[in-house]
């Protein structure tokens, strides 16, 4: 219910303006100049300029992020390879999919955090802390990106960096 309404203030609002009805209340040194409201009276509240360029997003609230996570080191079983990143992606929620060859793999998933740094710092730990309940191999991560769900859907839309071959599963190169 809470979401509803804040994405039905936020959505649209360039055009309105905000008002509310006087309760007779003090306005005191900053109240607005001008005649003498009564009570009933409707009133202009100041709104909030915001350029087209700011997300309308609450800073509290968690946010999707769309990961890239690149790990690669010494030549690996494909088969035990393959299993581990199965493990992997029957532990993590939002996993989307996984590529790999011998000496290297392609992780994509999404993953929910407050912002940029937190996302990333939840891809950064994610290979570590899953290497021995998965039995993934000691490899090392060697990349990361890290988008906001809108820059990922707008690369989608807009032919680039669009998901991979074959979505979802765990799947050779």
């Amino acid at each position: 219910m809470e979401r509803r309404r804040e994405a039905a203030l936020t959505g649209g609002t360039a055009g309105r303006r905000l008002t509310s009805i006087d309760g007779g209340g003090d306005e005191g040194p900053g109240g607005p100049a001008g005649p003498p409201e009564g009570p009933g009276t409707v009133r202009r509240l100041p709104t909030e300029r915001r350029t087209s360029a700011e997300p309308p997003a609450a800073p509290d609230q968690a946010r999707l992020w769309h990961v890239v996570l690149s790990v690669a080191g010494p030549v690996t079983p494909l088969t035990e390879l393959r299993a581990g990143l199965e493990r992997l992606a029957h532990d993590h929620s939002f996993f989307l999919t996984a590529r790999y060859a011998a000496d290297h793999a392609e992780i994509r998933y999404w993953e929910q955090a407050r912002d940029l740094h937190d996302a990333a710092a939840i891809a950064l730990r994610l290979w570590g802390e899953h290497k021995a309940t998965a039995k993934l191999p000691p490899w090392e991560i060697v990349g990361l990106e890290v988008v906001d769900r809108a820059t990922y859907h707008k690369r989608v839309a807009e032919g680039f960096a669009g998901p991979p071959p074959q979505l979802g599963g765990v799947h050779p190169y």
